[in-house]
C-alpha cells in the first residue's frame, strides 16, 4: 500500500485538479510568463494569417504537435517557441517568419494562453473584478479553497495559475466533465456497517481508497471493507451561467493565483 501522507501531499501539490491535468509545454516551466488578452488577440491574428494553413485553425494538424494542448517536439519554453518560429525547422518545411518583436509576444502569448477549436482565442479578464465574481455572483468560494480560506469539498486552487492556462481554465467553466481529472472524480462507499461515505477521491490504490467526504474529513478506507464502492463520471460541478466577461474575469483572477509568497 502506498505511503498515505505522501499520496495526500502529491495530491494537494497537484492543486486544480478539478481541471484537466497539465498537458505538456503547459505546465510549471511556463508558470513565470503572463499574457494581456490585447496581446493574444494580435497573436491569433498572425496565427490565422500565417500559421493555420499548415497547423490548422484548431493547431492539430501537424503530425506530433498539438498547438492548443501544447504539445511540441521540441519545444520547452517561450525561447525554444520564438527560436523555432523565427529560425525555421525541419530544413525548410517550417519556414522562418520575420515578425516584429510584439509580433513575435503576440504569437506566443496566443499559443500559450491557449485558444478553442476554432482556433478562438481565450479573453483574459479583470483579476479584481473576477475575485468578486469568484467569491459572489459565481458561487466557486462555497466549494473551492484559496490560500486557505474556505471549504475543502472541492480542489484547493491556491496556485491554480501556476499550472493552468486560460484555455484550461475556460474548458473547466464552460464544460467541467470534459475537464474532470479521473482521481478527482466523486464516489460513493458502502462499509460493511451500512455507512454510506461520499466524497472527493484524492489518491487510490488496488487495496484502498483516500477521499476528503462529504463533511470535509480526510478520510482512507479498506476496499476489502466496502460492500459497495462506485466512481462517477459526473462533476459535482456543473457548466457556468455566467457571461462570456464575467467568464473572462473569472479566468484573469484565477492566473493570478500562485500560492502565497
Amino acid at each position: 500500500m502506498r505511503n498515505f501522507s505522501r499520496a495526500v501531499l502529491l495530491c494537494c501539490a497537484a492543486l486544480g485538479t478539478l481541471l484537466a491535468g497539465p498537458e505538456r509545454g503547459t505546465a510549471q516551466e511556463f508558470a513565470d510568463h503572463r499574457y494581456t488578452s490585447e496581446a493574444i488577440e494580435a497573436g491569433s491574428r498572425i496565427y490565422v494569417a500565417d500559421c493555420a494553413l499548415c497547423h490548422g485553425r484548431g493547431g492539430g494538424d501537424v503530425d506530433g504537435v498539438d498547438i492548443r494542448r501544447g504539445v511540441f517536439r521540441t519545444v520547452s519554453s517561450d525561447e525554444d517557441l520564438r527560436r523555432i518560429i523565427t529560425t525555421g525547422v525541419d530544413r525548410g518545411r517550417m519556414p522562418a517568419f520575420d515578425l516584429q518583436p510584439f509580433e513575435l509576444d503576440g504569437v506566443v502569448a496566443y499559443i500559450r494562453a491557449g485558444f478553442d477549436p476554432n482556433g478562438v482565442a481565450v479573453k483574459v479578464g479583470d483579476a479584481a473584478r473576477g475575485q468578486a465574481i469568484f467569491q459572489g455572483a459565481g458561487d466557486c468560494a462555497s466549494c473551492h479553497r484559496v490560500n486557505g480560506q474556505g471549504p475543502l469539498t472541492a480542489p484547493d486552487l491556491s496556485e491554480i495559475g501556476a499550472i493552468r492556462n486560460p484555455a484550461a481554465l475556460q474548458r473547466t467553466l464552460l464544460d467541467p466533465s470534459a475537464a474532470l481529472l479521473p482521481i478527482n472524480r466523486p464516489i460513493r462507499a458502502v462499509t460493511r456497517s451500512g455507512e454510506t461515505i461520499r466524497g472527493r477521491r484524492l489518491n487510490e490504490d488496488t487495496y484502498s481508497v483516500q477521499l476528503i467526504d462529504s463533511e470535509e474529513r480526510l478520510r482512507s478506507l479498506v476496499k476489502a471493507d466496502l460492500v459497495e464502492y462506485e466512481v462517477s463520471e459526473t462533476p459535482i460541478m456543473e457548466p457556468t451561467t455566467l457571461s462570456a466577461d464575467q467568464v473572462a474575469d473569472v479566468i484573469g483572477y484565477l492566473l493570478s493565483l500562485r500560492g502565497l509568497p
